[in-house]
Protein backbone atom coordinates (compact mmCIF):
# COMPACT_ATOMS: atom_id res chain seq x y z
CA UNK A 1 0.00 0.00 0.00
CA UNK A 2 1.32 3.45 -0.96
CA UNK A 3 1.81 5.82 1.96
CA UNK A 4 1.74 9.49 0.97
CA UNK A 5 3.72 11.99 3.06
CA UNK A 6 1.60 13.90 5.56
CA UNK A 7 3.76 16.99 5.70
CA UNK A 8 5.86 19.18 3.43
CA UNK A 9 8.46 21.16 5.31
CA UNK A 10 9.39 23.23 2.28
CA UNK A 11 5.84 24.60 1.91
CA UNK A 12 5.01 24.48 5.60
CA UNK A 13 1.96 22.29 5.03
CA UNK A 14 0.69 19.32 6.99
CA UNK A 15 -2.24 16.94 6.72
CA UNK A 16 -4.46 16.43 9.74
CA UNK A 17 -5.22 12.82 8.74
CA UNK A 18 -3.94 10.21 6.31
CA UNK A 19 -2.89 11.79 3.02
CA UNK A 20 -4.22 10.80 -0.43
CA UNK A 21 -2.43 11.09 -3.77
CA UNK A 22 -4.30 14.37 -4.29
CA UNK A 23 -2.60 15.83 -1.20
CA UNK A 24 -5.92 16.00 0.65
CA UNK A 25 -6.66 14.04 3.80
CA UNK A 26 -8.65 10.87 3.26
CA UNK A 27 -11.32 12.46 5.48
CA UNK A 28 -11.65 16.19 4.83
CA UNK A 29 -13.47 18.14 7.56
CA UNK A 30 -15.37 21.40 7.18
CA UNK A 31 -14.08 22.57 10.57
CA UNK A 32 -10.42 21.74 9.87
CA UNK A 33 -7.96 24.23 11.35
CA UNK A 34 -5.31 23.45 8.75
CA UNK A 35 -3.14 23.12 7.02
CA UNK A 36 -2.81 20.95 3.90
CA UNK A 37 -1.61 22.52 0.66
CA UNK A 38 -5.11 23.18 -0.63
CA UNK A 39 -6.20 24.67 2.71
CA UNK A 40 -3.26 27.05 2.89
CA UNK A 41 -3.37 28.02 -0.81
CA UNK A 42 -6.98 29.16 -0.25
CA UNK A 43 -5.54 31.98 1.87
CA UNK A 44 -2.12 32.81 0.45
CA UNK A 45 -2.82 31.86 -3.17
CA UNK A 46 0.11 31.68 -5.58
CA UNK A 47 2.60 32.36 -2.80
CA UNK A 48 2.29 28.66 -1.96
CA UNK A 49 3.90 27.76 -5.27
CA UNK A 50 7.23 28.49 -3.60
CA UNK A 51 9.09 27.23 -0.50
CA UNK A 52 8.51 29.21 2.68
CA UNK A 53 10.85 31.56 4.53
CA UNK A 54 12.72 32.75 1.46
CA UNK A 55 16.03 34.35 2.42
CA UNK A 56 16.51 32.05 5.39
CA UNK A 57 16.29 28.69 3.69
CA UNK A 58 17.23 26.56 0.75
CA UNK A 59 14.98 23.76 -0.47
CA UNK A 60 15.39 20.39 -2.13
CA UNK A 61 12.73 18.09 -3.58
CA UNK A 62 12.13 14.47 -2.72
CA UNK A 63 11.64 13.26 -6.27
CA UNK A 64 11.45 9.55 -5.48
CA UNK A 65 7.91 8.50 -6.39
CA UNK A 66 6.00 5.96 -4.32
CA UNK A 67 5.76 2.67 -6.15
CA UNK A 68 2.63 1.87 -8.07
CA UNK A 69 0.83 3.07 -11.17
CA UNK A 70 -0.71 6.52 -11.04
CA UNK A 71 -0.48 10.18 -11.95
CA UNK A 72 2.26 10.51 -9.33
CA UNK A 73 4.50 8.46 -11.62
CA UNK A 74 4.21 10.99 -14.46
CA UNK A 75 6.54 13.94 -14.77
CA UNK A 76 6.27 17.01 -16.99
CA UNK A 77 8.89 17.61 -19.67
CA UNK A 78 10.88 20.82 -19.84
CA UNK A 79 12.74 22.12 -22.88
CA UNK A 80 15.86 24.23 -23.29
CA UNK A 81 14.82 26.21 -26.35
CA UNK A 82 11.96 27.44 -28.48
CA UNK A 83 8.39 28.67 -28.13
CA UNK A 84 5.26 26.94 -29.34
CA UNK A 85 1.57 27.81 -29.60
CA UNK A 86 2.09 31.50 -28.96
CA UNK A 87 -1.19 33.31 -28.23
CA UNK A 88 -2.23 36.23 -30.40
CA UNK A 89 -0.10 39.27 -29.67
CA UNK A 90 2.70 37.34 -27.93
CA UNK A 91 6.06 37.12 -29.68
CA UNK A 92 8.96 34.73 -29.14
CA UNK A 93 11.19 37.45 -27.69
CA UNK A 94 12.53 36.78 -24.19
CA UNK A 95 10.64 39.85 -22.92
CA UNK A 96 7.34 38.61 -24.31
CA UNK A 97 7.46 34.83 -24.01
CA UNK A 98 7.06 34.85 -20.23
CA UNK A 99 4.87 32.66 -18.08
CA UNK A 100 2.24 35.36 -17.25
CA UNK A 101 1.52 35.47 -21.01
CA UNK A 102 0.70 31.75 -21.21
CA UNK A 103 -2.94 31.32 -22.20
CA UNK A 104 -4.65 28.77 -19.97
CA UNK A 105 -8.20 29.57 -21.00
CA UNK A 106 -10.11 26.65 -22.41
CA UNK A 107 -13.50 25.88 -23.90
CA UNK A 108 -15.73 22.92 -24.57
CA UNK A 109 -18.89 22.27 -26.49
CA UNK A 110 -20.47 22.12 -29.90
CA UNK A 111 -22.96 24.71 -31.13
CA UNK A 112 -22.46 26.80 -27.98
CA UNK A 113 -18.91 27.05 -26.63
CA UNK A 114 -18.52 27.24 -22.87
CA UNK A 115 -15.40 29.25 -22.06
CA UNK A 116 -13.39 28.80 -18.84
CA UNK A 117 -10.74 31.13 -17.43
CA UNK A 118 -8.97 28.26 -15.65
CA UNK A 119 -9.06 24.65 -16.95
CA UNK A 120 -10.88 23.26 -13.92
CA UNK A 121 -14.47 22.60 -12.91
CA UNK A 122 -16.08 21.50 -9.67
CA UNK A 123 -17.34 18.02 -9.01
CA UNK A 124 -21.04 17.43 -8.48
CA UNK A 125 -22.36 19.18 -5.36
CA UNK A 126 -25.76 17.63 -4.93
CA UNK A 127 -28.14 16.61 -2.19
CA UNK A 128 -25.54 16.28 0.56
CA UNK A 129 -26.08 18.78 3.36
CA UNK A 130 -22.50 20.01 3.16
CA UNK A 131 -23.11 21.02 -0.47
CA UNK A 132 -26.24 22.94 0.53
CA UNK A 133 -24.63 24.55 3.58
CA UNK A 134 -21.65 25.99 1.71
CA UNK A 135 -23.28 26.47 -1.68
CA UNK A 136 -23.10 30.29 -1.62
CA UNK A 137 -19.31 30.14 -1.29
CA UNK A 138 -18.93 27.40 -3.90
CA UNK A 139 -21.20 29.03 -6.48
CA UNK A 140 -20.04 32.61 -6.03
CA UNK A 141 -16.44 31.42 -6.07
CA UNK A 142 -16.86 29.40 -9.26
CA UNK A 143 -18.58 32.32 -10.98
CA UNK A 144 -15.85 34.76 -9.95
CA UNK A 145 -13.14 32.33 -11.06
CA UNK A 146 -14.87 31.75 -14.41
CA UNK A 147 -15.16 27.96 -14.06
CA UNK A 148 -18.11 25.57 -14.36
CA UNK A 149 -19.86 24.35 -11.23
CA UNK A 150 -22.01 21.23 -11.11
CA UNK A 151 -25.26 20.91 -9.17
CA UNK A 152 -25.40 17.22 -8.38
CA UNK A 153 -28.28 14.80 -8.41
CA UNK A 154 -31.38 14.71 -6.20
CA UNK A 155 -31.43 18.36 -5.11
CA UNK A 156 -35.10 18.67 -6.01
CA UNK A 157 -36.14 15.34 -4.59
CA UNK A 158 -34.75 15.93 -1.08
CA UNK A 159 -36.02 19.51 -0.82
CA UNK A 160 -38.93 19.59 1.65
CA UNK A 161 -40.16 22.82 0.10
CA UNK A 162 -40.26 21.51 -3.45
CA UNK A 163 -43.70 20.73 -4.85
CA UNK A 164 -44.50 17.80 -7.10
CA UNK A 165 -47.86 17.62 -8.83
CA UNK A 166 -48.80 14.40 -10.61
CA UNK A 167 -45.21 13.27 -10.32
CA UNK A 168 -43.74 16.41 -11.94
CA UNK A 169 -41.85 19.18 -10.21
CA UNK A 170 -43.68 22.51 -10.08
CA UNK A 171 -41.67 24.35 -7.44
CA UNK A 172 -37.99 23.83 -6.62
CA UNK A 173 -36.77 26.55 -4.23
CA UNK A 174 -33.43 24.94 -3.32
CA UNK A 175 -32.53 24.31 -6.96
CA UNK A 176 -33.57 27.87 -7.84
CA UNK A 177 -31.45 29.23 -4.99
CA UNK A 178 -28.38 27.39 -6.21
CA UNK A 179 -28.80 28.60 -9.78
CA UNK A 180 -29.45 32.20 -8.76
CA UNK A 181 -26.39 32.47 -6.51
CA UNK A 182 -24.22 31.52 -9.49
CA UNK A 183 -26.10 33.85 -11.83
CA UNK A 184 -25.51 36.80 -9.50
CA UNK A 185 -21.74 36.64 -10.03
CA UNK A 186 -21.50 34.94 -13.43
CA UNK A 187 -19.91 36.92 -16.27
CA UNK A 188 -19.37 35.10 -19.60
CA UNK A 189 -16.95 32.45 -18.34
CA UNK A 190 -17.94 29.16 -16.75
CA UNK A 191 -21.41 27.67 -16.53
CA UNK A 192 -23.80 26.00 -14.16
CA UNK A 193 -24.29 22.33 -14.94
CA UNK A 194 -27.30 20.46 -13.51
CA UNK A 195 -27.10 16.69 -13.13
CA UNK A 196 -30.00 14.31 -13.62
CA UNK A 197 -30.27 10.78 -12.32
CA UNK A 198 -33.14 8.27 -12.40
CA UNK A 199 -35.26 10.10 -9.82
CA UNK A 200 -34.57 13.55 -11.32
CA UNK A 201 -35.66 12.28 -14.74
CA UNK A 202 -38.81 10.79 -13.25
CA UNK A 203 -39.59 14.03 -11.41
CA UNK A 204 -39.33 16.15 -14.56
CA UNK A 205 -36.30 18.22 -13.59
CA UNK A 206 -35.27 18.68 -17.25
CA UNK A 207 -38.69 20.07 -18.17
CA UNK A 208 -38.69 22.42 -15.17
CA UNK A 209 -35.23 23.78 -15.97
CA UNK A 210 -35.97 24.41 -19.62
CA UNK A 211 -39.24 26.18 -18.81
CA UNK A 212 -37.58 28.32 -16.13
CA UNK A 213 -34.03 28.97 -17.37
CA UNK A 214 -33.77 27.79 -20.97
CA UNK A 215 -30.28 27.31 -22.32
CA UNK A 216 -28.55 29.08 -19.46
CA UNK A 217 -28.26 25.56 -18.10
CA UNK A 218 -25.95 22.77 -19.20
CA UNK A 219 -27.87 19.55 -18.52
CA UNK A 220 -25.80 16.57 -17.45
CA UNK A 221 -26.94 12.97 -17.61
CA UNK A 222 -25.34 10.82 -14.96
CA UNK A 223 -24.20 7.23 -15.41
CA UNK A 224 -22.07 6.98 -12.31
CA UNK A 225 -19.14 8.27 -10.32
CA UNK A 226 -15.74 7.27 -9.09
CA UNK A 227 -16.70 7.04 -5.44
CA UNK A 228 -19.14 4.14 -5.64
CA UNK A 229 -20.80 1.62 -7.91
CA UNK A 230 -24.38 2.32 -6.77
CA UNK A 231 -26.67 5.35 -6.71
CA UNK A 232 -26.14 8.53 -4.72
CA UNK A 233 -26.59 8.49 -0.97
CA UNK A 234 -27.18 10.85 1.91
CA UNK A 235 -27.69 10.25 5.61
CA UNK A 236 -30.55 11.80 7.61
CA UNK A 237 -31.11 11.65 11.38
CA UNK A 238 -34.79 12.58 11.56
CA UNK A 239 -37.25 9.72 11.08
CA UNK A 240 -39.93 12.07 9.75
CA UNK A 241 -37.54 13.31 7.08
CA UNK A 242 -36.68 9.69 6.30
CA UNK A 243 -40.41 9.00 5.80
CA UNK A 244 -40.66 12.07 3.55
CA UNK A 245 -37.86 10.74 1.37
CA UNK A 246 -39.40 7.29 1.18
CA UNK A 247 -42.72 8.87 0.19
CA UNK A 248 -40.84 10.75 -2.53
CA UNK A 249 -39.91 7.35 -3.97
CA UNK A 250 -36.37 6.94 -2.69
CA UNK A 251 -34.85 3.79 -1.20
CA UNK A 252 -34.45 4.47 2.52
CA UNK A 253 -32.43 2.06 4.66
CA UNK A 254 -33.53 0.99 7.21
CA UNK A 255 -37.22 1.36 6.39
CA UNK A 256 -38.60 4.19 8.58
CA UNK A 257 -42.11 2.70 8.35
CA UNK A 258 -41.03 -0.66 9.77
CA UNK A 259 -42.38 -0.93 13.37
CA UNK A 260 -39.20 -2.67 14.54
CA UNK A 261 -37.09 0.12 13.10
CA UNK A 262 -39.36 2.74 14.67
CA UNK A 263 -38.95 1.09 18.06
CA UNK A 264 -35.16 0.97 17.65
CA UNK A 265 -35.16 4.65 16.65
CA UNK A 266 -37.23 5.52 19.73
CA UNK A 267 -34.72 3.73 21.96
CA UNK A 268 -31.84 5.46 20.09
CA UNK A 269 -30.38 2.17 18.88
CA UNK A 270 -30.91 3.50 15.33
CA UNK A 271 -29.81 7.10 14.98
CA UNK A 272 -29.78 7.66 11.22
CA UNK A 273 -31.18 6.55 7.87
CA UNK A 274 -29.47 6.28 4.47
CA UNK A 275 -31.29 7.54 1.38
CA UNK A 276 -30.24 5.82 -1.83
CA UNK A 277 -30.87 6.53 -5.50
CA UNK A 278 -31.68 3.80 -7.96
CA UNK A 279 -29.36 2.13 -10.42
CA UNK A 280 -29.82 3.25 -13.98
CA UNK A 281 -30.57 1.05 -17.01
CA UNK A 282 -31.60 -1.97 -14.96
CA UNK A 283 -34.06 -3.10 -17.61
CA UNK A 284 -31.44 -3.04 -20.38
CA UNK A 285 -29.29 -6.10 -21.07
CA UNK A 286 -26.90 -5.10 -23.87
CA UNK A 287 -24.76 -2.21 -25.03
CA UNK A 288 -26.99 -1.79 -28.08
CA UNK A 289 -30.07 -1.52 -25.86
CA UNK A 290 -28.31 1.13 -23.76
CA UNK A 291 -27.37 3.00 -26.92
CA UNK A 292 -30.95 3.12 -28.18
CA UNK A 293 -32.28 4.27 -24.81
CA UNK A 294 -29.53 6.88 -24.51
CA UNK A 295 -30.06 8.29 -27.98
CA UNK A 296 -33.82 8.43 -27.39
CA UNK A 297 -33.19 10.40 -24.20
CA UNK A 298 -30.92 12.86 -25.99
CA UNK A 299 -33.45 13.27 -28.79
CA UNK A 300 -36.14 14.07 -26.21
CA UNK A 301 -33.92 16.66 -24.48
CA UNK A 302 -33.11 18.25 -27.84
CA UNK A 303 -36.83 18.45 -28.54
CA UNK A 304 -37.32 20.23 -25.22
CA UNK A 305 -34.80 22.80 -26.45
CA UNK A 306 -31.51 21.85 -24.82
CA UNK A 307 -28.47 22.91 -26.81
CA UNK A 308 -25.84 22.00 -24.19
CA UNK A 309 -25.86 18.47 -22.82
CA UNK A 310 -23.07 16.58 -21.05
CA UNK A 311 -22.55 13.10 -19.65
CA UNK A 312 -20.85 12.07 -16.40
CA UNK A 313 -19.64 8.49 -16.16
CA UNK A 314 -17.82 6.67 -13.40
CA UNK A 315 -15.02 4.16 -12.98
CA UNK A 316 -16.80 1.33 -14.79
CA UNK A 317 -14.94 -1.17 -16.94
CA UNK A 318 -13.80 -0.71 -20.52
CA UNK A 319 -17.08 -1.60 -22.23
CA UNK A 320 -18.91 1.14 -20.33
CA UNK A 321 -16.08 3.57 -21.06
CA UNK A 322 -16.27 2.77 -24.76
CA UNK A 323 -20.05 3.24 -24.65
CA UNK A 324 -19.68 6.63 -22.99
CA UNK A 325 -17.11 7.82 -25.53
CA UNK A 326 -18.95 6.49 -28.60
CA UNK A 327 -22.46 7.48 -27.53
CA UNK A 328 -21.28 10.99 -26.57
CA UNK A 329 -19.77 11.31 -30.02
CA UNK A 330 -22.85 10.00 -31.80
CA UNK A 331 -25.15 12.28 -29.79
CA UNK A 332 -22.98 15.36 -30.28
CA UNK A 333 -22.65 16.00 -26.56
CA UNK A 334 -20.78 19.04 -25.32
CA UNK A 335 -18.71 17.33 -22.65
CA UNK A 336 -17.94 13.89 -21.24
CA UNK A 337 -16.65 13.80 -17.66
CA UNK A 338 -14.83 10.57 -16.78
CA UNK A 339 -14.37 9.94 -13.07
CA UNK A 340 -11.71 7.50 -11.90
CA UNK A 341 -12.17 5.52 -8.70
CA UNK A 342 -11.01 6.60 -5.30
CA UNK A 343 -12.73 9.74 -4.11
CA UNK A 344 -16.05 11.37 -3.47
CA UNK A 345 -17.72 14.58 -2.36
CA UNK A 346 -20.60 12.85 -0.59
CA UNK A 347 -21.49 9.73 1.33
CA UNK A 348 -20.07 6.51 -0.10
CA UNK A 349 -19.49 3.05 1.38
CA UNK A 350 -15.85 3.27 2.45
CA UNK A 351 -14.63 -0.15 1.32
CA UNK A 352 -16.47 0.21 -1.98
CA UNK A 353 -14.68 3.50 -2.52
CA UNK A 354 -11.39 1.74 -1.75
CA UNK A 355 -11.87 -1.40 -3.82
CA UNK A 356 -14.08 -0.90 -6.83
CA UNK A 357 -13.57 0.41 -10.32
CA UNK A 358 -10.78 1.40 -12.69
CA UNK A 359 -8.19 3.79 -11.20
CA UNK A 360 -7.97 7.24 -12.71
CA UNK A 361 -4.78 7.01 -14.75
CA UNK A 362 -5.71 3.74 -16.46
CA UNK A 363 -9.26 4.92 -17.14
CA UNK A 364 -8.14 8.25 -18.58
CA UNK A 365 -5.41 6.69 -20.74
CA UNK A 366 -7.98 4.32 -22.24
CA UNK A 367 -10.43 7.16 -22.83
CA UNK A 368 -7.84 8.97 -24.90
CA UNK A 369 -7.08 5.77 -26.82
CA UNK A 370 -10.76 5.26 -27.59
CA UNK A 371 -11.10 8.85 -28.80
CA UNK A 372 -8.20 8.21 -31.19
CA UNK A 373 -10.04 5.16 -32.54
CA UNK A 374 -13.16 7.26 -33.23
CA UNK A 375 -11.13 9.92 -35.03
CA UNK A 376 -9.42 7.24 -37.15
CA UNK A 377 -12.92 6.21 -38.26
CA UNK A 378 -13.76 9.75 -39.31
CA UNK A 379 -15.90 10.52 -36.27
CA UNK A 380 -15.66 13.49 -33.91
CA UNK A 381 -14.42 12.63 -30.44
CA UNK A 382 -16.16 14.32 -27.51
CA UNK A 383 -14.53 17.00 -25.42
CA UNK A 384 -13.38 15.42 -22.17
CA UNK A 385 -13.03 16.38 -18.54
CA UNK A 386 -11.04 14.05 -16.28
CA UNK A 387 -11.87 13.56 -12.59
CA UNK A 388 -10.47 11.36 -9.87
CA UNK A 389 -8.13 12.66 -7.18
CA UNK A 390 -6.96 16.04 -8.54
CA UNK A 391 -6.12 19.07 -6.43
CA UNK A 392 -2.94 20.79 -7.70
CA UNK A 393 -1.59 22.54 -10.77
CA UNK A 394 0.66 19.61 -11.71
CA UNK A 395 -2.43 17.37 -11.71
CA UNK A 396 -4.12 19.70 -14.19
CA UNK A 397 -1.13 19.74 -16.55
CA UNK A 398 -0.65 15.96 -16.40
CA UNK A 399 -4.33 15.15 -16.98
CA UNK A 400 -4.80 17.58 -19.86
CA UNK A 401 -1.56 16.42 -21.50
CA UNK A 402 -2.44 12.74 -21.04
CA UNK A 403 -5.85 13.24 -22.62
CA UNK A 404 -4.75 15.65 -25.34
CA UNK A 405 -6.13 16.84 -27.61
CA UNK A 406 -9.53 15.80 -26.26
CA UNK A 407 -9.19 16.69 -22.55
CA UNK A 408 -10.15 20.32 -22.11
CA UNK A 409 -10.23 20.62 -18.33
CA UNK A 410 -10.01 18.76 -15.04
CA UNK A 411 -12.91 18.09 -12.69
CA UNK A 412 -12.02 18.57 -9.01
CA UNK A 413 -14.35 17.19 -6.38
CA UNK A 414 -13.18 17.76 -2.82
CA UNK A 415 -10.37 20.26 -3.37
CA UNK A 416 -12.38 23.39 -4.31
CA UNK A 417 -14.76 22.69 -1.42
CA UNK A 418 -11.96 23.32 1.10
CA UNK A 419 -11.72 27.09 0.46
CA UNK A 420 -15.49 27.27 0.88
CA UNK A 421 -15.22 25.79 4.36
CA UNK A 422 -12.16 27.79 5.29
CA UNK A 423 -13.49 31.17 4.20
CA UNK A 424 -16.78 30.52 5.97
CA UNK A 425 -15.01 29.59 9.19
CA UNK A 426 -12.97 32.80 9.08
CA UNK A 427 -16.03 34.90 8.26
CA UNK A 428 -17.88 33.43 11.23
CA UNK A 429 -15.11 34.63 13.56
CA UNK A 430 -15.00 38.19 12.17
CA UNK A 431 -18.77 38.44 11.71
CA UNK A 432 -20.33 36.35 14.50
CA UNK A 433 -23.78 37.62 13.58
CA UNK A 434 -23.37 35.71 10.28
CA UNK A 435 -21.74 32.62 11.75
CA UNK A 436 -24.88 30.46 11.62
CA UNK A 437 -25.80 31.62 8.12
CA UNK A 438 -22.37 30.90 6.63
CA UNK A 439 -22.00 27.66 8.65
CA UNK A 440 -18.86 28.82 10.40
CA UNK A 441 -17.30 26.31 12.80
CA UNK A 442 -14.80 28.44 14.71
CA UNK A 443 -15.09 30.84 17.64
CA UNK A 444 -11.56 32.14 17.17
CA UNK A 445 -8.88 32.00 14.52
CA UNK A 446 -6.50 29.03 14.79
CA UNK A 447 -2.79 29.67 14.92
CA UNK A 448 -2.33 28.63 11.28
CA UNK A 449 -4.52 31.57 10.21
CA UNK A 450 -3.13 34.05 12.75
CA UNK A 451 0.33 33.36 11.33
CA UNK A 452 -0.86 34.82 8.04
CA UNK A 453 -2.67 37.90 9.32
CA UNK A 454 -5.15 39.49 11.70
CA UNK A 455 -7.58 41.18 9.29
CA UNK A 456 -9.50 39.79 6.28
CA UNK A 457 -7.50 42.02 3.95
CA UNK A 458 -4.28 40.59 5.34
CA UNK A 459 -5.43 36.97 5.58
CA UNK A 460 -6.86 36.61 2.07
CA UNK A 461 -4.34 37.23 -0.71
CA UNK A 462 -7.29 37.52 -3.09
CA UNK A 463 -9.26 40.12 -1.11
CA UNK A 464 -8.33 43.10 -3.29
CA UNK A 465 -8.69 41.13 -6.53
CA UNK A 466 -12.24 40.11 -5.63
CA UNK A 467 -12.98 43.65 -4.41
CA UNK A 468 -11.95 44.95 -7.82
CA UNK A 469 -14.59 42.68 -9.41
CA UNK A 470 -17.53 43.18 -7.04
CA UNK A 471 -16.75 46.61 -5.61
CA UNK A 472 -16.53 47.80 -2.02
CA UNK A 473 -20.28 47.39 -1.49
CA UNK A 474 -20.15 43.90 -2.99
CA UNK A 475 -17.55 42.87 -0.43
CA UNK A 476 -20.12 43.48 2.30
CA UNK A 477 -22.19 40.56 1.05
CA UNK A 478 -19.71 38.30 -0.77
CA UNK A 479 -19.26 34.93 0.97
CA UNK A 480 -15.69 34.78 2.23
CA UNK A 481 -15.49 31.20 1.07
CA UNK A 482 -15.73 32.59 -2.47
CA UNK A 483 -12.79 34.89 -1.73
CA UNK A 484 -10.77 31.88 -0.57
CA UNK A 485 -11.78 29.92 -3.65
CA UNK A 486 -10.51 32.76 -5.84
CA UNK A 487 -7.10 32.53 -4.15
CA UNK A 488 -7.00 28.76 -4.63
CA UNK A 489 -7.89 29.06 -8.34
CA UNK A 490 -5.29 31.80 -8.78
CA UNK A 491 -2.61 29.49 -7.37
CA UNK A 492 -3.70 26.73 -9.75
CA UNK A 493 -3.74 29.16 -12.69
CA UNK A 494 -0.28 30.55 -12.02
CA UNK A 495 1.17 27.09 -11.45
CA UNK A 496 -0.25 25.81 -14.73
CA UNK A 497 1.19 28.83 -16.56
CA UNK A 498 4.63 28.10 -15.13
CA UNK A 499 4.55 24.42 -16.08
CA UNK A 500 3.47 25.30 -19.62
CA UNK A 501 6.12 27.99 -20.02
CA UNK A 502 8.78 25.48 -18.99
CA UNK A 503 7.41 23.06 -21.56
CA UNK A 504 7.57 25.93 -24.10
CA UNK A 505 3.81 25.64 -24.73
CA UNK A 506 2.25 29.08 -24.46
CA UNK A 507 -1.31 27.90 -24.93
CA UNK A 508 -3.02 25.12 -23.00
CA UNK A 509 -4.27 23.61 -26.24
CA UNK A 510 -0.66 22.95 -27.26
CA UNK A 511 -0.05 20.35 -24.53
CA UNK A 512 0.52 16.83 -25.83
CA UNK A 513 1.29 13.45 -24.35
CA UNK A 514 4.90 13.94 -25.47
CA UNK A 515 5.16 16.62 -22.78
CA UNK A 516 5.01 13.84 -20.19
CA UNK A 517 7.37 11.04 -19.17
CA UNK A 518 6.96 8.10 -16.79
CA UNK A 519 9.27 7.22 -13.93
CA UNK A 520 7.64 3.82 -13.51
CA UNK A 521 7.73 1.26 -16.33
CA UNK A 522 4.30 -0.13 -15.55
CA UNK A 523 2.88 3.38 -15.64
CA UNK A 524 4.66 3.91 -18.97
CA UNK A 525 2.99 0.81 -20.38
CA UNK A 526 -0.50 1.60 -19.10
CA UNK A 527 -0.47 5.33 -19.82
CA UNK A 528 1.31 5.08 -23.16
CA UNK A 529 3.84 7.63 -21.94
CA UNK A 530 7.55 7.01 -22.59
CA UNK A 531 9.80 5.93 -19.74
CA UNK A 532 11.99 8.76 -18.48
CA UNK A 533 15.27 7.47 -19.98
CA UNK A 534 13.62 6.73 -23.31
CA UNK A 535 11.51 9.85 -23.80
CA UNK A 536 12.89 12.01 -26.62
CA UNK A 537 15.96 9.78 -26.90
CA UNK A 538 15.81 9.79 -30.70
CA UNK A 539 16.25 13.54 -30.64
CA UNK A 540 19.09 13.22 -28.13
CA UNK A 541 20.96 10.69 -30.28
CA UNK A 542 20.49 12.87 -33.34
CA UNK A 543 22.33 15.68 -31.53
CA UNK A 544 25.15 13.37 -30.45
CA UNK A 545 25.61 11.83 -33.89
CA UNK A 546 25.28 14.99 -35.94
Amino acid sequence: MIEWPKSNDALGTVNRGNACESGLCSLCRADCQGKCETWLSSLVGRKLLYPRDYGKTTAGADTACPSGVGYHALRVQGYAYGTNNLPSGVTSSADDAIFPNVNIETEFGGEIKTKCKVPIMTGALGSTFIAADYWDSFAAGAALCGIPIVVGENVVGVDKQSILEKGRIRKAPELDRRINVFRKYHDKYGAIIIQMNVEDTKNGVAEYLMETYGNEIVLELKWGQGAKDIGGEIQVKDIEYAKFLKDRGYIVDPDPYNPTVQAAYASKAIKSFARHSRLGSTELQSAEAVRKSFMDSIAYLRKLGYKRISLKTGAYGLEALAMAVRFSSDAGLDLLTIDGSGGGTGMSPWNMMQHWGVPSLALHAKAREYCDILVSQGKKAPDLSFAGGFAREDHVVKAVALGSPYAKLVCMGRAPMIPGYLGSNIQGVFQPEKKAAVKGNWTELPQAVKAIGSTPEEIFSSWEAVKKIVGADGMKEIPWGAVAMYAYADKIACGVQQFLAGARKFDLAGLTREDLMSVDRETAEIAGVSYVTEALEERALKVLKA
